[in-house]
C-alpha cells in the first residue's frame, strides 16, 4: 500500500483556507497513487502556538481571553461545512485520510483526529486524552472513543496525538484492536518525532508513520490578538515538520524530514509485520492475559445525560 505524510503549512485559524489546503494535498496524493494520507495534529485550524511565550497562564487576563475566544472561533465541528468538503474529497478521491481537527464543542475545543473513510465517511474522531502541559489551557480532556484501529487495504490503521503516543496503555489498546500501520501527528518538530517514532514501530511490530507541520510565528493573521507579542520574539517558533517512517523492526524508512513543505511518500508491504510478528507480538503470544487484565472504556463521555420519555 501506498502512503503519505502531508508535511504541509497549516492556514493557522482559517479553516476555510485550511480546508482548501488539505483538498489540495489529497488532490496530489491520489494523482501519485497514494491510498493513505496523514495530516498533522490540529492541522484544521492550527495548534495553539501562542502559549509557552506569551503567558499562556495567566489568569483572568484580557490578551488571554481574546486570544482564545479567536481561537474557539476558527475551530471546525465534526457535522459542519469543513469536514463536509473534507469527506467529499476524500470519497471523489478514494483515499483514505487521517486529518487533526481543532473540534468546537460549545465553548470547549478538542484535539481530535478525525479517521475518514472513501465509502464510509467519519470513521473515527479520537479527541486526545489528555493535552500536554500548556495545552490544557485551552484543550479539553478527551476519552477512549477513539481508540479505534480502521481497516485500509491490507491494514489496521491506528492513530494518536503528539505526545498521547507516550502513553503504554493507549498504544497497547490500538495493538490489541489490530493495528498494523500507527499514524502519529505532531504540530511539526523532528526533536519530537525522532525517537517515538522507531520506539512505537519496534514495540508494536507496526509501520509507524509521523507527520508534523511547517509553521512560524508570521504565519499568524493579523487580526490574532497577541500577533505582536509573538513577532517580537528572537527565537523562531520551531516547527519544522519531522515527518518520517520507521518499518515494523524499527528500522528508518524515511528519517525525520525537516524543512521540506511536501508529501512524504512510501510504499509498506504487510508481510513485513507478519515477518517481525514471529518474535514478538505485544497483544498476541507475547501477551500474558492471565497476568496482565486491561480494560478500555470506549464510551463518549458526555457533561449530562438526559433521560426523556
Amino acid at each position: 500500500m501506498r502512503i503519505a505524510a502531508a508535511q504541509a503549512r497549516p492556514a493557522w485559524l482559517d479553516p476555510t483556507a485550511g480546508t482548501k489546503i488539505v483538498v489540495d494535498y489529497l488532490t496530489q496524493a491520489a494523482a501519485a497513487g497514494v491510498q493513505l494520507v496523514a495530516f498533522p495534529e490540529t492541522f484544521l485550524s492550527g495548534y495553539p502556538i501562542w502559549l509557552a511565550d506569551t503567558g499562556g497562564a495567566r489568569f483572568d487576563n484580557p490578551a488571554q481571553k481574546a486570544a482564545y475566544a479567536h481561537y474557539l472561533d476558527a475551530a471546525v465541528t465534526l457535522d459542519g461545512t469543513h469536514l463536509a468538503t473534507v469527506r467529499e474529497a476524500v470519497a471523489d478521491l478514494g483515499v483514505f485520510c487521517y486529518l487533526g481537527i481543532t473540534e468546537r464543542v460549545r465553548g470547549t475545543v478538542y484535539c481530535t483526529l478525525v479517521a475518514i473513510d472513501p465509502a464510509r465517511g467519519v470513521v473515527g474522531a479520537h479527541r486526545k486524552l489528555m493535552p500536554t502541559h500548556e495545552e490544557r489551557m485551552v484543550w479539553g480532556i478527551g476519552d477512549g472513543h477513539g481508540l479505534r484501529a480502521h481497516d485500509v487495504g491490507e491494514f489496521r490503521v491506528s492513530g494518536l496525538s503528539c505526545w498521547e503516543n507516550w502513553m503504554p496503555q493507549a498504544r497497547h489498546a490500538l495493538y490489541a484492536d489490530g493495528a498494523t500501520l500507527h499514524i502519529s501527528t505532531w504540530p511539526g518538530a523532528v526533536r519530537n518525532t525522532e525517537d517515538i517514532t522507531r520506539f512505537i514501530a519496534k514495540e508494536g511490530r507496526v509501520y509507524s508513520l509521523a507527520v508534523g507541520a511547517v509553521l512560524d510565528y508570521t504565519d499568524v493573521p493579523s487580526d490574532f490578538p497577541l500577533r505582536d507579542e509573538l513577532l517580537a520574539l528572537d527565537t523562531p517558533a520551531g516547527y519544522d515538520g519531522g515527518s518520517a517512517l520507521a518499518g515494523p523492526d524499527g528500522r528508518w524508512l524515511i528519517e525525520p524530514v525537516a524543512g521540506d513543505e511536501r508529501l512524504v511518500i512510501a510504499d509498506i508491504d504487510p508481510a513485513a509485520v507478519a515477518r517481525e510478528r514471529q518474535n514478538f507480538d505485544p497483544t498476541g503470544h507475547y501477551a500474558r492475559p492471565d497476568v496482565f487484565t486491561v480494560s478500555v472504556d470506549r464510551r463518549r463521555r458526555n457533561a449530562a445525560t438526559f433521560l426523556d420519555d
